[in-house]
């Protein structure tokens, strides 16, 4: 058996110190291997000059007929990707630059024709009766004022009295409201009528 010997060990320490690194003789045995079994077209010309049969010759160029074809359609199919990848690109490019341009000559005939109130602000009525046609509150003569959306009556909560029965009183007309609908003027203490 043969042992390392002190300086021989130093010398590899000395190796590995130097960034050759424990791997150095994998790294070169590997190397020498591969430039011993060279590949493709240098490993092709390196056997060029070897005498060899004919069925050598035609078994390297079936082998090398069947490498260009391969590269060949590999080419090929890369070219047709990328020319399909730009030709999808430029159809959605279009495609979006209609969609704005419809989406602004919507937006220009929206902005054409605008809406707008063609009443008068204010309309007054015969009977002292006035109709607010911007907020859609009729106001009668006798200050009751009605949606004229819902025709519920508009009451402005700061004008009313809340009584415990479900009654309330609206300080502003002095007409109270019973629980039940029926409505009363608090001055003459008479039943109004609402069917007219």
């Amino acid at each position: 058996m043969v042992g390392i010997s002190a300086s021989t060990a130093a010398y590899y320490n000395s190796l590995a110190g130097s960034g050759g690194g424990p791997d150095w003789i994998a790294g070169a045995v590997s190397a020498v291997k591969a430039a011993s079994n060279p590949a493709g077209i240098l490993g092709a010309l390196a056997h060029s000059g070897n005498p060899g049969t004919l069925s050598s010759f035609l078994s390297s160029s079936k082998s090398f007929s069947n490498n260009f074809a391969t590269i060949a359609q590999t080419n090929v199919t890369n070219h047709g990707s990328y020319y399909a990848q730009l030709a999808a690109a430029n159809q959605k490019k279009a495609a979006d630059a209609r969609v704005t341009k419809a989406i602004e000559a919507l937006q220009a005939v929206r902005q054409q024709v605008k809406p707008h109130n063609t009443l008068p602000s204010f309309m007054y009525l015969g009977n002292g009766t006035s109709l607010d046609t911007d907020n859609g509150i009729l106001t009668k003569a006798d200050g009751t004022q009605i949606d004229i959306t819902t025709g519920a009556e508009i009451v402005d909560p700061a004008n009313l009295i809340q009584l415990g029965n479900g009654s309330y009183l609206n300080t502003l007309t002095n007409i109270l409201t019973l629980s039940d609908g029926t409505k009363i003027d608090n001055v003459t203490g008479l039943k109004v009528d609402t069917s007219a």
